[in-house]
């Protein structure tokens, strides 16, 4: 049986990727049809990403900076956590490649030897994307002063419910339908159990063949109609809550995303061109939600431009992304909170697993089960990644120091014990972050290796130390020749107002 339609309920950010992206590379053979009701709102807080995201625009054709301007977009190097491990402290979790590997040996263990022997910058020194990123530059292609500088990776911020808005267009242009509606019931087949329409508030009936679900939080399709089932990761990530604010901007952007610890969770401070993106995400059983929401409001980047909108998680995955002939995406699909910008990711990575498993009907059930295999491995790493955030913390408040002293998962036990034992890094099948990001997290945050590679021990020591002399020295030289972040935003992409 050929697939001939697929319905995707809800729009957002998750329902117009997934309907630009099926219309783009399937609209011609398959019709996409997308329901959603205008007075559902969107979460649409979610306006940091990582350089994932650029592969997604590329594949659909968008002109990089049309689409920036369409969304108030700004240029993003990495992430700063401020006060994660002391009030005054900041370290960057930034793209690209940190240090230059010596043959087989990664650079770590040569920063690891030279930091024994006082030879060693901080880790940011190191890293191209924090020097340009600290220094408020950006550039797009080779690099200027010298060949052997690394290329800038970088993302975007932007304004999320704007970028759905342009998908929106650009979805409609390439033949998908839209329907105006509230889902009222969802209805199964008898004998299979499959979805095979949905039933909206006015009576008229959508039916189709594959289903998406985009209903966010509310999983009307993956939970309310087939009950997956959610895995509760709270006793990991125990942030529950979070507020979230727009504010005037105030002097130029800074092309990096900030996470601010705070006493009962962290506040996020994402620059666009229109406005500065604020929310603070923080733990109930520490803190009141007044009190969380005097804290933001208390660390505003300028002036309130709207109300406080409050949200309500738990930190978890669906047991079944994929459960009969539905899909569940975005919020759907579970929630990790937007400590380090994958909840787009996740979304875009979905859509890639989808277009290479779709189905023929009926689905086959070996299908749905590789895809929610990838999906759990996916998810359960960038889970482990986020809680070694908060378990390497330094601060004294009581939700901090409960962190501390929380149980790991054993995948995360492991990654830390072999760092601190021997200063590798391993990076296993297609996780998401890289051996570089595991370790800006785990140096920036204090977390010491107490030995290196042996290799590292055969450079005779003012090698070493020239080394690490030589590669700041020609990172700052070059973020010294790059325009500024705001000067290339009006030069390239600035938004018409």
């Amino acid at each position: 049986m050929t697939l001939k339609t697929i319905v995707i309920a809800g729009g957002g950010t998750a329902g117009w990727m997934a309907a630009a992206a099926l219309g783009h590379l399937m609209g011609e053979h398959i019709r996409i049809h997308l329901v959603e009701s205008e007075a559902i709102g969107t979460v649409g807080v979610g306006e940091a990403t990582i350089p994932q995201i650029r592969l997604f625009n590329q594949a659909l054709g968008l002109d990089e900076d049309a689409f920036l301007r369409a969304t108030g977009g700004t240029f993003k190097l990495g992430i700063a956590f401020d006060g994660w491990t002391a009030p005054r402290h900041s370290y960057m979790h930034a793209f690209g490649d940190v240090g230059r590997d010596v043959g087989p040996v990664p650079f770590q263990h040569y920063w690891l030897r030279a930091q024994a022997e006082g030879v060693a910058g901080p880790l940011g020194d190191y890293c191209m994307n924090e020097v340009a990123a600290r220094a408020g530059r950006m550039h797009r292609g080779a690099p200027l002063t010298a060949r052997t500088i690394p290329a800038i990776p970088y993302a975007f911020h932007f304004d999320a419910n704007l970028y759905a808005a342009y998908l929106r267009r650009f979805a409609q242009n390439r033949g998908v339908s839209r329907t105006e509606g509230r889902i009222a019931a969802v209805e199964r087949d008898g004998e299979s159990g499959d979805v095979t329409a949905l039933v909206l508030d006015g009576g008229e009936r959508v039916a189709g063949d594959l289903f998406l679900d985009c209903t966010g939080f509310r999983a009307l399709l993956i939970e309310g109609a087939l009950q997956a089932g959610y895995e509760d990761w709270s006793r990991w990530l125990p942030c529950d809550r979070a507020v979230a604010q727009p504010s005037t901007g105030t002097g130029a952007p800074l092309p990096y995303t900030r996470a601010i610890a705070r006493s009962a969770g962290w506040q996020w401070r994402i620059p666009l061109q229109h406005r500065t993106g604020n929310g603070h995400v923080y733990c109930s059983a520490f803190t009141s939600d007044d009190e969380a929401m005097a804290v933001l409001a208390g660390n505003l980047d300028g002036e309130p431009t709207g109300d406080p909108r409050p949200l309500r998680f738990v930190t978890g995955r669906r047991r079944k992304a994929w459960s009969h002939n539905v899909v569940a995406l975005g919020l759907a699909s579970g929630f990790l909170e937007p400590l380090e910008s994958t909840s787009i990711h996740l979304i875009q990575a979905a859509i890639a697993r989808l277009v290479k498993l779709l189905p023929a009907m009926p689905v086959a059930a070996a299908l749905r089960s590789e895809y929610n295999r990838q999906t759990d491995f996916e998810m359960e790493r960038i889970r482990d990644f986020l809680i070694l955030h908060y378990w390497a913390n330094g601060r004294e408040e009581p939700f901090w120091q409960a962190c501390r002293t929380m149980a790991l998962p054993d995948s995360l036990q492991a990654k830390i014990d072999l760092w601190r034992e021997t200063g590798v890094i391993t990076r296993e099948h297609e996780e998401l972050f890289t051996e570089d990001g595991w370790l800006q997290v785990l140096a920036g945050q204090g977390v010491t290796a107490r030995s290196h590679h042996p290799l590292a021990d055969t450079i005779p020591d003012a090698d070493l130390a020239e080394y690490m002399e030589t590669l700041p020295l020609l990172y700052r030289r070059e973020a010294g020749a790059l325009a500024t972040h705001e000067s290339f935003i009006a030069r390239h992409c600035a938004m018409r107002r």
